[in-house]
């Protein structure tokens, strides 16, 4: 194990990852994944109950996911740890030169996080724990830093999604120098070159990844790493029941979403619904096996979740607008998944009542008294997660 450890650290400190440009401001945009407030919204349907909380990048690596954490969610302190000193260093600067001053980095393996101090209220741990030589006992040591009612967002690969990855991995291992990942990366592209234009390994990397792999710090950390364990559905829940936290469901929920396989098919579509959560989302796969990662939540209970089906907790309700949004102030706009919406007049001024409403604190019911839009309206504005509520 730890030879497997020795040669994860040696490619991270040849290729640091990512390799995204350092900035002299904060980073631009947001992934609401990494927004406390966003993330805790998507998961309860309400607004969290602190803001000045403890984060953990869990494998933080160059530093790209830190530095949102840090200027996402200014009142948090976060903690970056990562095997490579490297990276690390490069996480250092990026966060000096933007202002991220709440971060503090170390170098330590997945398995080594209970040597830091107190819990963690959110943890991110993109793309490492399918690095790890074992998963399981990675997720547990990070669900075992999990803070009462605190989340989790993991990103691991899907096995059959990265079929053709896969293959080519196996074919530059058998050529390459193991100990030469520049050598690898040499090796790798002059593969692609020499192979036919139809050949599938060939057109599967031109459709999708040679794009980001005209770097050569990802065509390394794609076709050259040397461990690797990809997912399926049932392994995948394996990894999540081992770890003892409740599954809060995927972050990516619309391609989880049967209608947009079967919608065509009501009958189908109904019985498919029938089935239970996870073979629902078996079928789901196996009907859609383009897919090459999975991200979700989990979460360590008591995590409660908000029901506003009802008119009266809804009107009592204190909104406000969703962070994540670009383009606001505008009738058109992108929400948090950076999808586009057009927003009816009075949606638009509601919402701007919300924009206002942190420093007010009217609840829903004032808000309608102003503004002529009526609660199934705002219940869509909602559902969209242009808002977020807080309980009376």
């Amino acid at each position: 194990m730890s030879e497997i450890r020795a040669a994860v650290q040696r490619l991270y400190d040849t290729y640091p990852f990512p390799p995204e440009p350092l900035l002299d401001a904060p980073p631009p945009g947001y992934n609401w994944r990494w927004n406390w407030l966003a993330a805790y919204n998507f998961c309860t349907g309400q607004k969290p109950p602190k803001q000045d909380i403890r984060i953990l990048d869990a494998g933080c690596g160059t530093g790209i996911g830190t530095e949102y954490l840090a200027h996402l969610n200014p009142e948090a302190d976060v903690v970056g740890i990562d095997l490579s000193e490297k990276a690390l260093g490069v996480a250092r600067e990026r966060c000096r030169r933007s202002g991220a001053n709440r971060v503090a980095f170390h170098q330590l393996n997945l398995e080594e996080v209970e040597q830091l101090p107190a819990q963690f209220d959110l943890i991110n741990c993109v793309g490492v724990l399918h690095h790890l030589p074992n998963p399981m006992q990675g997720i547990q040591s990070l669900a075992a830093q999990l803070a009462p009612g605190g989340l989790m967002h993991v990103f691991v690969y899907a096995e059959l999604g990265r079929w053709e990855i896969r293959l080519m991995q196996e074919a530059i291992a058998l050529l390459q120098d193991q100990e030469d990942y520049r050598e690898g990366v040499k090796l790798g592209r002059e593969l692609f070159e020499t192979l036919p234009e139809n050949n599938r390994l060939v057109k599967r990397e031109r459709e999708r990844w040679s794009l980001d792999n005209q770097r050569d710090e990802c065509f390394a950390d794609m076709y050259l790493h040397p461990q690797e364990i990809d997912f399926n559905l049932e392994t995948l829940f394996e990894l999540i029941d081992a770890s003892g936290l409740e599954f809060v469901g995927f972050s990516n929920p619309q391609f989880w979403q049967l209608e947009r396989l079967l919608g065509k098919a009501p009958q189908l579509l109904e019985r498919a619904k029938d089935l239970p959560e996870r073979d629902r989302y078996r079928l789901i796969e196996r009907l859609d096996p383009d897919m090459a990662h999975y991200e979700f939540f989990l979460a360590r209970p008591p995590l409660t979740q908000a029901d506003w089906s009802s008119d009266k907790a809804l009107l009592a309700a204190i909104p406000e607008r969703h962070p994540c949004i670009e383009g606001w102030p505008s009738r058109s706009l992108f929400n948090y998944d950076y999808q586009i919406v057009n927003l009816s007049e009075s949606e638009f001024e509601f919402l701007q009542a919300c924009d206002a409403n942190p420093a007010r604190g009217a609840n829903v019911q004032d808000i309608l008294a102003e503004v002529s839009l009526n609660l199934e309206r705002v219940r869509a504005l909602l559902d969209q997660q242009l808002i977020i509520l807080t309980p009376a």
